[in-house]
């Protein structure tokens, strides 16, 4: 019965142990040198880096698309991506515009839930 016990112990310490080392890899966004809402920010009188990022959004909203079908991105116009990466920036000024896109992403997919990295 001792062994039994001592064995039961072990398997649930190697079950805590492997849930513990089960984490999921890191996102790797691949886009600028500099995704912060600081450059996005500064982007604002500069039309030809402001337009390189929302292309890349749209690009990031394609990928969404492609990887999610049964949870499409709807049609969405540029003005209306400046507009709600402009209102992410200004409430997370420390935060990336990446992390707007995905805010994007959930907000038009009807998928409506946090982003979980």
């Amino acid at each position: 019965m001792k062994i039994a016990r001592i064995a039961q112990t072990l398997l649930a310490i190697a079950a805590g142990l492997s849930i513990g080392m089960a984490r999921a890899a890191p996102l790797n966004v691949l886009g600028f040198d500099d995704m912060s809402c600081a450059a996005w920010n500064k982007a604002k009188g500069d039309q030809e880096q402001r337009t390189a990022y929302i292309v890349w959004i749209r690009g990031f909203l394609s990928g969404h698309n492609y990887a999610l079908p049964n949870q499409q991105v709807s049609t969405i116009s540029s003005g209306t991506i400046e507009v709600n990466i402009n209102s992410y920036c200004s409430a997370t000024p420390a935060g990336s515009f990446s992390d707007g896109a995905m805010r994007l992403s959930d907000q038009f997919s009807g998928r409506n839930q946090p982003v979980r990295r």
